[in-house]
């Protein structure tokens, strides 16, 4: 497409989370605005359509309010930042969520593809906007599915221009995508996504783009695959300030069926398997059940991340509403919270309030590699909950309770959020979602034959080509796999 200021820009820069509602609907709420690009060759006008490869099934829209660049910007002060936008006009931040695994972060292949940065139809004069007095609305085959308003932004668009200007040089057509409100969802071939910004009596018109169905993918990279956290992400659930009941223990991201299947199998099974996959890091070292032995875990990582005190940080970062809070606050059913509290263990970092807080919440357990306080109180609510000790004090001892939402480090794992943490009395593993159903079965038949090797050891067979399972048994085992069947 011919872009508004006659020339493609050399960057197009989209915001991940900044409408509050999109952030209750995601779980997280971010302490500093985070970014991706997409290429330029990713533009397109007003009624071309958006095509979804075929095998995709995921396509998601996101209406955005889009700013162009008019002047070269570098370290701008966030109250100067709006100067240098020139034109503010109506996108569509499309991508298919198929192909988000390929680029965890990047978004290249699912959002980069071309056609999937419609802007437009036309452009209103920023000079005579108030950049908190905008809305933006989304409609796909004419029902409404987005509206919201820039009045209550996590971040303005004066802090994200000094924001991003302090180390990238904003160029006149550069456009930035300053993120979708709540209502992002799914689309499909044949629907009409329309997108309208106004600014009282102004209005850039309907950005309408059509979702067609497009051929095959070439077979030299990556190819389509979805699981439930995807479809969960493209669709978007609601945001729930108390979860019933009746839903508590349920996890949307995970299928039921694969969340039985990790509880029917051993933490020492799954760390095994995960092994001999070239993976023996997935352990979270140092930690063991609060109190007598309970349940086993099974849930999806939300994560929380600690870092050492400074006093005068902890003022502004410690205290009221902080990121522990908050954490517990974005739990949804079927989460387990994942703190990094760097191995330490000489301060706490859950107590008894916040532990009921989180099973209110319906959390399917709590992991820290710090410690715990009112540690008896905590083992009595039924939840569960693994650390590294317990500890009287409160985390202002040695912690500072910094963000949410990231990868983080935990007993020695890289756990990053929506991971599969499973526990039980040896302990916690975590596991790569993608993994997770391979590893089920494999782990059923490891433990199948070690039901029958620990048989032929109580009737006195030496572990010699027994233990593993050596070629010699192997007949022998397959006859008593069909008696075990029958």
């Amino acid at each position: 497409m011919t872009h508004p200021l006659g020339n493609l820009p050399s960057k197009i820069i989209a915001v991940h989370l900044n409408y509050p509602s999109r952030a209750k609907e995601r779980g997280r709420v971010p302490a500093h605005p985070s970014y991706f690009l997409k290429p330029p060759s990713s533009l397109a006008g007003t009624k071309e359509p958006i095509v979804r490869p075929s095998g995709c099934e995921l396509l998601g829209f996101e209406g955005e309010i889009a700013l162009v660049i008019g002047s070269r910007a570098q370290r701008v002060e966030p109250e100067d930042g709006w100067s240098y936008v020139r034109w503010v006009t109506a996108a569509n931040d499309a991508g298919v969520y198929d192909l988000r695994y390929a680029d965890r972060g990047s978004n290249l292949r699912s959002k980069g593809a071309d056609g999937f940065t419609p802007i437009g139809p036309r452009l209103l004069d920023a000079r005579r906007l108030d950049p908190a007095a905008l809305r933006v609305r989304t409609w796909v085959n004419g029902e409404p599915a987005q509206d919201d308003t820039t009045d209550t932004l996590l971040f303005p668009f004066g802090q994200l221009i000094a924001d991003l200007s302090r180390l990238v040089t904003l160029e006149p057509g550069d456009v930035i995508l300053t993120g979708t409100p709540a209502g992002a969802s799914v689309a499909q071939p044949g629907d009409l996504v329309e997108v309208e910004v106004t600014a009282g009596e102004l209005s850039t018109g309907r950005l309408a783009n059509p979702i067609a169905e497009g051929g095959p993918l070439a077979p030299y990279g990556a190819m389509p695959r979805t699981d439930p956290a995807e479809r969960e992400a493209a669709y978007g659930v609601a945001y729930e300030p108390e979860p019933p009941p009746a839903t508590a223990g349920r996890c949307p991201q995970l299928d039921p069926r694969l969340a039985d299947g990790l509880r029917s199998v051993a933490v020492a099974t799954l760390s095994a398997q995960m092994r001999s996959r070239g993976l023996p890091h997935m352990s979270i070292d140092g930690v063991r059940p609060v109190g007598p032995g309970g349940p086993s875990m099974v849930g999806v990582a939300h994560t929380l991340r600690y870092l050492p005190l400074r006093e005068d940080l902890f003022q502004r970062y410690g205290t009221g509403m902080n990121a522990q809070k908050r954490a517990i606050e974005e739990l949804r059913p079927g989460h387990v919270l994942v703190m990094d509290a760097r191995r330490d263990a000489s301060a706490g970092t859950l107590g008894d309030i916040l532990a009921l807080r989180a099973a209110k919440r319906g959390a399917a357990g709590v992991v820290t590699d710090g410690a715990v306080r009112d540690s008896a109180a905590v083992a009595e609510l039924g939840l569960p909950v693994y650390a590294a000790g317990a500890h009287p004090s409160v985390l202002g001892r040695r912690h500072v309770p910094w963000d949410t939402g990231v990868p983080i480090a935990c007993g020695g794992a890289l756990v990053q959020p929506g991971d599969l943490i499973v526990g039980d009395a040896d302990g916690v593993v975590v596991v790569p979602p993608e993994l997770a159903a391979e590893l089920v079965a494999d782990c059923r038949e490891q433990e199948r034959q070690e039901r029958f090797i620990a048989e032929r050891v109580a009737a006195g067979e030496s572990v010699d080509g027994l233990y593993p399972l050596g070629p010699a048994w192997r007949d022998v085992y397959e006859n008593w796999c069909k008696g075990e069947t029958q």
